[in-house]
């Protein structure tokens, strides 16, 4: 069963691959010939024009190139993605082009297989070993809070160790040095920090576990379809794209295409969309969570000193 990381991709992959079905009912059909190839001859990369389809005089979907009030005319396919400019020869080779890793793996993406917003917000939910220091004022750059006898990280520094070491707001905090922190206090978190050497501090976390993406396409004038005030999720339009894939009011925006975004000011964050390009992935999180997880820090604190970089893909 395919995996899709928008409801657009989706139905472009089924309309894309309907599409090569119907043509090819009307390819006539070669007798095998010794030595020949058992495979049909490979489509150009960016064809210059639409294969018509015998006497039909056009194509079997005359309206995908606006579907959902999306720009997926030829034109744009052979930019965005180049192997859905033609119809498709088989689903298996629909997939996300190669160069993708970690949990996009496998995923068939059409449209936002080449979104580097898509690759750099993924949550893996898996675990991972960091190798944190301490900078010049004896310090990693990390504050947590306890939730539910987990502890997680709700702040990460800008240009901290932790931030350097890719730490993010929401990770789970399972072990400091080998000691398990599960039940843990913030205070004895952070003394467990305060009294770990100036080097190789290891530190597990879990990537995020209250955390989902959603990944959304802009329709013909720039909107992905749903409101925010204070970085929280207040209303959604009707057969928006942010409609269409599920995303929720009541939850808090973290990140825009895999930027942080706790702290920054609503229309930094619209203009972060806003330049996002036209495939966008918001990373969430239920705000009674967030709530919790941000409820003791002064938002002077969140504003000033959380870490917004880009992360590397």
């Amino acid at each position: 069963m395919s995996l899709y990381p928008s409801l657009e991709d989706m139905k472009v992959d089924q309309l894309a691959t309907a599409q090569y079905r119907f043509e090819s009912q009307f390819n006539p059909v070669a007798l095998p010939i010794a030595n020949a190839p058992s495979s049909p001859p490979s489509y150009a990369l960016n064809p210059t024009e639409v294969p018509n389809v015998g006497r039909y005089g056009g194509s079997l979907y005359p309206e995908l190139s606006d579907y959902m009030g999306l720009d997926i005319s030829p034109q744009a396919l052979a930019e965005l993605a180049p192997k859905y400019a033609v119809a498709i020869p088989q689903p298996s080779a629909v997939s996300v082009p190669t160069a993708l890793s970690g949990p996009l793996v496998g995923m068939v993406a059409p449209l936002s297989g080449q979104s580097l917003g898509l690759q750099r917000a993924q949550v893996t939910n898996g675990i991972r070993e960091l190798t944190l220091c301490k900078d010049a004022s004896g310090k990693v750059g990390v504050r947590v809070q306890a939730v539910n006898k987990g502890v997680f990280v709700c702040l990460v520094t800008k240009g901290s160790p932790a931030a350097i070491a890719g730490m993010r707001f929401g990770d789970q905090v399972l072990q400091i040095n080998g000691t398990t922190v599960a039940g843990f206090s913030m205070d004895q978190v952070h003394s467990l920090f305060r009294k770990s050497p100036v080097n190789g501090i290891s530190v597990v976390v879990r990537d995020r576990p209250f955390e989902r993406t959603v990944t959304l396409h802009k329709d013909s004038v720039g909107h992905i379809g749903f409101q925010f005030k204070n970085g929280k999720i207040i209303g959604l339009v009707k057969d928006s794209s942010a409609a269409r894939n599920g995303l929720l009011t009541e939850h808090h925006l973290l990140e825009v295409n895999g930027q942080n975004v706790v702290g920054i000011k609503d229309k930094d964050i619209t203009a972060l969309i806003d330049e996002g390009g036209p495939i966008i992935t918001v990373t969430v999180i239920p705000s009674f969570i967030y709530d919790h997880i941000v409820k003791k820090m002064a938002s002077s604190l969140i504003k000033g000193s959380m870490d917004h970089s880009v992360p590397d893909v």
